[in-house]
């Protein structure tokens, strides 16, 4: 996917209770995800191949895995809501918990039939957030399953669709700029109603005469990653052996990322002067 940066000579060693492993998975919902809420309203299907999260009036529903991770490559394929969503949201993030959290956002914003989704991406540090990058899609992702991806490593954090980078966030803590790189985070991911502020700045409400409401995965796919499953030892992540540990985006990639800003973002933290007059974040000028 990414070009390899030039590789460390050294051990990434996380120290951290916990046993952290190479994941080899890319199987069944049933094997790598609990669904947490809904009162079955989600569920798995097709032999653990297929996961659906469902919508209506009384309530959404939502998943997590059954892993943390530290650093990794994570895929999901995911067809959205069709038809009129407005005021629907659909979750995609990984999160650690506590306080001061680490987090890092997909969220689709649903809009009424014929009107674009709007993809919203955040990164918390330390529970601070405000790192919102928002776009359009070039494609229904109503119609067929995309593939939506995060890949974190030590060196920046990379969002794609279709393979195709929209966003990095770059570690530049030695510039004072916090980036996640010792708190494990679960993969969480729901279906819910937030038609105060998710479609058109909450001036369109959902429509319960649609509902129920749903949304679908498949392919999910951890295997370049390092997860834990117990907390029994303390453990090192062989970065010499993972490229994905120490990839950023080639040229090619970068022209990608910069059609895709240029023809579909439609917000930008870094230049929301009204909303931060004061100046933008550090990372802002960087």
């Amino acid at each position: 996917m990414a070009v390899p940066a030039s590789k460390k000579p050294l051990l990434l060693s996380f120290l951290w209770f916990g046993l952290f492993v190479a994941a080899a998975s890319a199987g069944s919902f049933y094997d790598s995800f609990d669904i947490t809420w809904g009162d079955g309203r989600a569920d798995v299907y097709e032999s653990g191949q297929l996961l659906t999260c469902t919508l209506d009036k009384v309530s959404g529903s939502g998943f997590q895995s059954k892993k943390e991770y530290l650093y990794g490559k994570i895929d999901m394929k995911l067809k959205l809501v069709a038809g009129n969503s407005a005021g629907t949201v659909t979750a995609y993030y990984l999160s650690s918990k506590g306080a001061t959290w680490d987090e890092i956002d997909f969220e689709f914003l649903g809009n009424v039939t014929g009107q674009p989704y709007t993809i919203h991406t955040n990164v918390f540090t330390g529970g601070k957030g405000d790192r919102e990058m928002q776009f359009r899609l070039w494609f229904d992702p109503t119609a067929d399953f995309h593939t939506y991806t995060v890949h974190w490593n030590p060196l920046n954090i990379i969002f794609l669709v279709d393979g195709i980078p929209i966003r990095v966030f770059k570690n530049n803590e030695k510039n004072g700029v916090a980036y996640p790189t010792s708190q494990p985070m679960k993969i969480y991911s729901s279906l819910w109603e937030a038609d105060d502020w998710a479609t058109q700045g909450g001036r369109v409400k959902t429509d319960w005469s649609n509902a129920p409401f749903r949304a679908h995965y498949r392919n999910f796919d951890d295997k370049s990653s390092c997860s834990r499953t117990s907390n029994l030892t303390w453990v090192t992540c062989d970065g010499n052996k993972n490229s994905w540990m120490w990839t950023t985006l080639n040229n090619h990639q970068i022209g990608q990322m910069n059609w895709v800003q240029k023809e579909f973002l439609i917000y930008n933290y870094c230049t929301d002067y009204k909303r931060f007059p004061q100046g933008f974040a550090k990372e802002c000028y960087l």
